[in-house]
């Protein structure tokens, strides 16, 4: 009896040494993993933060979506416009830009068949000239840019419809330096053709805070813009841009920011439009609609109340669309109080 007893507790004992030795294996093989996983972090991290770069920059401009899909950019006639020229222009070097003229509506006749020069010596036949800065995402083809051609060359004004950098057809990536550099190089190249007649810019979106940087830069060398349109515009101190994931890894080792820079740190968007607005002497028109969902409406009654505060209610104006229309973000064009409120 003794000796069963002995030997149950001898097999206890063992059992109990075998649940220990297991424990400790599955916590050493659990120990070993996370390290591995934390050793692969650690060494991908950096090169993730490199490849983001142009991850980053999509995230914010959306260029590489080149809506709509499979057009020919240097067939504007294929969207209606056939009062219009494809041409590229070169902002800077290695920067080419693809840009849509549209003469007023009274010369589509007069404009068929006609070459590049022909259409730019209407520029200076007194007739506005209206620049329209886009937003992001899509190409000069998309439908309500189309739309705000058209409305403005009714109305007998020539429209500029450039693509930034990185846009459409155009070269080169976009930064904001970027695009204020394109903007800039389309206002002077339209204003040595068009000599007294009014240029104009209309901003839509990511447009708008090129509109103000481009107005800005302007006003620096002494230029003052005919007027400023911005239709949907936004204020960055109240818009979140997107978060990396790996920003953790420059705050716990510190100096790897030395050899691996953050991917937004060559290619910060800043767009400043509040500070802009402040410094603008233009005259303004905001236009935006009650449901747009997009940018909310209180982001450009902010605008507009710095703006006034800065100017006077007799230069800034604001215009809004009853959120039942249904125009949200890029439906504007079709108001057909419209012209009468650009006039």
């Amino acid at each position: 009896m003794r000796q069963r007893t002995h030997k149950k507790e001898v097999s206890t004992s063992a059992q109990t040494t075998a649940q220990v030795q297991r424990k400790h294996e599955n916590e050493s093989r659990w120990m070993k993993s996370c390290l591995f996983a934390l050793f692969v972090i650690l060494l991908l991290a950096p090169f993730t933060l490199i490849m983001s770069r142009e991850l980053f920059q999509h995230l914010v401009y959306k260029h590489r979506i080149k809506v709509p899909f499979f057009v020919d950019l240097n067939q504007p006639v294929d969207f209606s416009l056939n009062h219009t020229i494809n041409m590229y222009l070169t902002s800077e070097e290695g920067i080419s830009l693809g840009v849509w003229h549209t003469v007023p509506e009274s010369h589509w006749r007069e404009a068929q068949g006609k070459d590049l020069a022909w259409y730019q010596s209407t520029l200076s036949d007194g007739n506005p000239v209206f620049i329209y800065l886009h937003g992001n995402t899509g190409t000069r083809a998309a439908t309500h840019r189309v739309g705000v051609a058209k409305v403005l060359s009714a109305l007998g004004y020539h429209v500029l419809v450039p693509d930034y950098r990185g846009f459409g057809d155009s070269s080169g990536e976009p930064t904001e330096v970027g695009l204020t550099t394109d903007a800039l190089h389309v206002y002077n190249w339209a204003k040595e053709r068009s000599g007294s007649s009014l240029v104009v810019f209309w901003g839509h979106s990511l447009g708008t805070g090129v509109s103000t940087n481009t107005a800005v830069k302007l006003v620096e060398q002494g230029i003052v813009l005919d007027g400023v349109i911005l239709e949907g515009t936004f204020n960055m101190r109240n818009e979140k841009l997107p978060f990396h994931v790996f920003s953790w890894y420059y705050w716990k080792f510190p100096g790897w920011g030395y050899f691996f820079p953050e991917p937004w740190a060559e290619n910060k968007v800043v767009f400043p439009t509040e500070e802009n607005v402040k410094k603008m002497k233009s005259p303004l028109l905001f236009l935006h609609a009650e449901d747009d969902s997009v940018v909310l409406i209180h982001s450009a009654q902010q605008l507009y109340n710095i703006a006034v505060s800065a100017q006077n209610a007799e230069r800034v104006k604001f215009v809004t669309f009853e959120g039942s229309l249904g125009y949200l973000h890029n439906g504007l064009y079709k108001d057909p109080r419209l012209p009468d409120i650009i006039k």
